[in-house]
C-alpha cells in the first residue's frame, strides 16, 4: 500500500527538480570564452540582474530582461516543421525603449551548448523581432548571449539560459 502512495509523491517531484532545472538562475563561473569581448558568462551590462520576467507555457520560452535602461524581450520556440531557419528552434529577441520597439539596432547572437561548443550567427529582421536559428534540440542548458549596437554606437551585452 505504501508502494502506491509514494509513486505520485516521486512524480511530483520529479516534475518540481525539472522547473527547477529549467530555470534560467546558474552556479558556474567559467569565464573562456568571448564575442567581441562578451565572454561566456558574462551576459549582461554593469547594471544587468538576473531578476527578469520568465514564462513557459505550451513549448514556448520567454525571458524579458532589463538592459542599460533597454527592455529585451528572449523567446525561443520550437521551429515549425518545413519552416527552420538555420536550425531546430528560433532564438528570437526583441529590444524596446520607453515601449517602442528599436529597428535601427545592429545585434549578433551566440550561444554555447551544453557540450561547450559555441556557435555565432548574425540575426534577421522579422516585424519587431530579431531572429537566428539555433539546434538547441540536445538535453542540457544553453547560453544564449545578445551583443547589440544602438544607433548612438553603444554596446549593449545580454543573455539567458534555456
Amino acid at each position: 500500500m505504501k508502494k502506491i502512495t509514494f509513486i505520485p509523491v516521486l512524480a511530483t517531484l520529479l516534475v518540481s527538480m525539472g522547473t527547477i532545472q529549467a530555470s534560467e538562475g546558474h552556479g558556474h563561473d567559467d569565464n573562456h570564452s568571448s564575442m567581441n569581448g562578451m565572454k561566456h558568462d558574462d551576459h549582461g551590462s554593469a547594471g544587468h540582474d538576473d531578476k527578469g520576467m520568465s514564462h513557459k507555457k505550451g513549448g514556448m520560452f520567454l525571458v524579458e530582461k532589463e538592459v542599460d535602461g533597454y527592455n529585451v524581450s528572449f523567446h525561443i520556440m520550437k521551429a515549425k516543421a518545413g519552416k527552420e531557419m538555420g536550425g531546430s528552434h528560433d532564438f528570437m529577441i526583441k529590444v524596446e525603449k520607453d515601449g517602442k520597439a528599436l529597428g535601427d539596432i545592429t545585434m549578433n547572437t551566440k550561444v554555447v551548448h551544453p557540450n561547450g561548443k559555441e556557435e555565432t550567427k548574425k540575426v534577421m529582421k522579422m516585424g519587431d523581432w530579431y531572429m537566428a536559428g539555433y539546434d538547441l534540440g540536445h538535453k542540457g542548458k544553453h547560453q544564449m548571449m545578445i551583443l547589440f549596437k544602438t544607433k548612438d554606437g553603444q554596446k549593449h551585452k545580454a543573455g539567458i539560459y534555456y
